[in-house]
């Protein structure tokens, strides 16, 4: 679909700039010893994609099922090409996990599809915490490629 010769359609290297886009991060205070990690590696790749720093907001709030109202107020402020939610999650021994990451998760995408805003969804879910400790970095860097990739895609419609 993204070929070179399919016309207007953005080459890989255009939907990998970040340049002039205005990126929004949620981050879930729960877990902060995964979630500031997370957070620092998207930032890292914001500006390494070119992001200006100036062009990337930055919220914290208490926990996963925080992320959605946040990113939602984010949303109807207008101005933002997309949106990053981070958080972790980890199984414990109550449904208590499956209530947050099902929520958080349907929260997210319902954002994302009332405002037309795409959202890369970096709350990771995890049996635990040495699967946080080793997803942390890859899954922020992860967040801000989905961010801009999707931001560009979207803008070229």
């Amino acid at each position: 679909m993204f070929g070179a010769d399919k016309g207007n359609v953005a080459s890989t290297d255009d939907r990998m700039n970040g340049k002039r886009l205005k990126i929004g991060i949620v981050q879930a205070r729960f877990n902060a010893a995964i979630t500031d990690t997370l957070a620092q590696a998207c930032k890292l790749e914001l500006l390494a994609l070119g992001v200006a720093e100036k062009d990337i907001d930055h919220v914290t709030v208490p926990g996963a099922l925080e992320v959605p109202v946040a990113l939602q107020a984010l949303a109807e402020k207008a101005g933002y090409d997309a949106l990053v939610a981070i958080g972790c999650i980890v199984r414990g021994e109550t449904y208590h996990f499956e209530l947050v990451a099902n929520e958080s998760g349907a929260g997210v995408t319902r954002v994302s599809l009332d405002y037309q805003l795409p959202i890369a969804n970096a709350i990771l879910t995890t049996e635990d915490m040495p699967q946080a400790v080793a997803r942390q970095e890859e899954k922020g860097r992860d967040a801000a490629r989905v961010a801009i990739e999707m931001a560009n895609l979207l803008e070229s419609f």
